[in-house]
This record gives C-alpha cells, structure tokens and sequence, in this order.
C-alpha cells in the first residue's frame, strides 16, 4: 500500500492521462497477483463435520451475528475517509500541497503496519472486540474535527495537522479491525466460518459501495459540520459494540460439552449457532 501511495503521488504530480490510466491498470496487476500468489501457496484444508441440525442458511438466523456486520459494515466508512473524503477535502479546502495526500495515506499504512499485531493480539474474545469497537469509535470523533480543521490553518501547518488526525484515525482503525477478527471469527461456528465470513464480507463491501454517495453528498456538502457528525456518527457505532457482543455472548455456549467436541480438535467445544441456544 505504501509503494502504491507512492506511485499515486507520482501519478498526481504528473497529472495526465496517460499517467492515471498507468496507475489503475497497476493497480489491477497488483490484485491479480495477489490472486495468484492465494491460489498458488494457501493450502487445502478439508472442511469441518457439521452437525445434523445446520442449515444452509444458519448465519441469518444468527441475530447478534448479523448485527454485528451491520455495525462494521457502517463503521466501514472510516476507510473511505481516509481514501477518498480526506484527499478531496485537501485538495479542495485547504491551502496544503498535493504530496500531504500522500503523506497522510503513508503514514496511515504505516502505523496500521507497526501496531495492527501488537494491539491485535491484545483483543481475541468477543468481548474484548466489542470494547476495541467502541474504542475505536472514540478515537474518530476525536480525527474526524482534528481533518476538518486543516481548512482553517495555514499552508504550512496544515500537513503538520493532518497528519497528526491521521495517526488518531489509524489508532482507531487499528482497534476497529481487532474487533473485527475478534467478533467475525470468534462468533461463528468452526463448521460455518466460510457462512459466517462470507456474510460478513457482504456486509462490509456494502458499506464500501455506498461511502463514496454518503461521504461526498453529506460531509462534503456540510463542510465543518459534515465532519463533526461523521465523527459523531462513528462514535455511536462504537459505543454499539459491547452491546451486541454481549448480547452474542449470551447466545452461545457457557460449558464444555465433550461429547460435542469438534472431531480432530480434543478439547475445543464449537460454537452453536444463534438459534441452538446455549448448551
């Protein structure tokens, strides 16, 4: 992402045609790659016995579980801030020059790269995700003002400013992405982690689909305002999360069952789907 920041900068510099159309088609080679490089070194790993009482469609059912990727799916739109609403705000109301989108896309990759394990690791049941998610909504109603503020300074502070609201935002992006490992994996059934993900990845891309529409229409439109229910906005998200996770808590197991142990994992009990209740 850096090396692809880097290059975008370059691309922006240059500002033409030919030099966008280079870039996105990079872009492109990029993801098929990476596609490659999944279907050449993941291995095979063989699915888990289901139990009798599965259904195709169990993770619908799965109430706080569909709550949940509602909630992340609209906490998505961070990324889009960052991507996409802070770029243009830049460019458009501040006096900054161009390489502060750079900058502050950089400096977001990288503190995502030097923190991501080191918090990650720190947040793994659902109810420490569900703390991370509220956390992390705190911490955009903090960046959220700190990038609306770069139009009311000089040039010169200007880059100084945006990048300290990005550090703020990729803290709490950070922690949002713990949550979600923490409550996306940690939620669904071993037998139905492909269901589970795969609603989950549903949801987020939905969220992804309508942020360009919400963030241009409603924060751009408003200006200082905008900003400041974005972060409001982001923050109620958060202060959703210990809710729900403790309402899926509740939905699954509270003892070892050994009878119903996964076959070929001794010991780990999985967990039942929403409407099994606990065991």
């Amino acid at each position: 992402v850096v090396l692809g920041t880097l290059g975008a900068a370059f691309a922006v510099s240059i500002g033409t045609r030919p030099a966008y159309t280079a870039l996105i088609l990079a872009n492109a080679a990029s993801f098929a790659c990476a596609g490659l490089i999944a279907l050449i070194g993941v291995p095979n790993y063989p699915p888990l016995p289901k139990p009798e009482e599965h259904h195709g469609w169990a993770v619908l059912t799965d109430r706080p579980f569909v709550s949940f990727v509602a909630l992340y799916g609209a906490m998505g739109l961070q990324y889009q801030a960052v991507s996409l609403l802070l770029p243009i705000w830049l460019s458009a109301h501040t006096d900054a020059p161009r390489w502060t989108v750079a900058a502050v896309y950089a400096v977001n990759s990288g503190v995502c790269v030097l923190l991501q394990s080191r918090i990650g690791s720190r947040v793994e049941t659902p109810r420490q995700g569900g703390r991370a998610f509220r956390l992390a909504g705190l911490l955009f109603l903090v960046s959220c003002p700190l990038m609306a503020l770069t139009a009311d300074v000089p040039a010169w502070i200007a880059p100084g400013l945006a990048i300290l609201a990005i550090c703020v935002h990729s803290l709490g992006e950070v922690w949002e992405s713990s949550a979600g490992f923490a409550l996306g994996f940690g939620l669904a059934p071993d037998h139905a982690q492909g269901q589970y993900q795969g609603l989950f990845g549903i949801g987020f891309d939905a969220g992804q689909a309508l942020a360009p529409v919400i963030l241009t229409a409603a924060v751009l439109e408003l200006g200082h305002a905008g900003w400041l229910l974005l972060g409001a906005f982001f923050a109620a998200l958060g202060a959703a999360g210990p809710l729900v996770a403790a309402w899926a808590e509740r939905t699954r197991p509270t003892s070892q069952d050994p009878a119903s142990a996964t076959p070929g994992r001794p010991g780990e009990t999985p967990l039942l789907d929403a409407d099994q209740g606990p065991s």
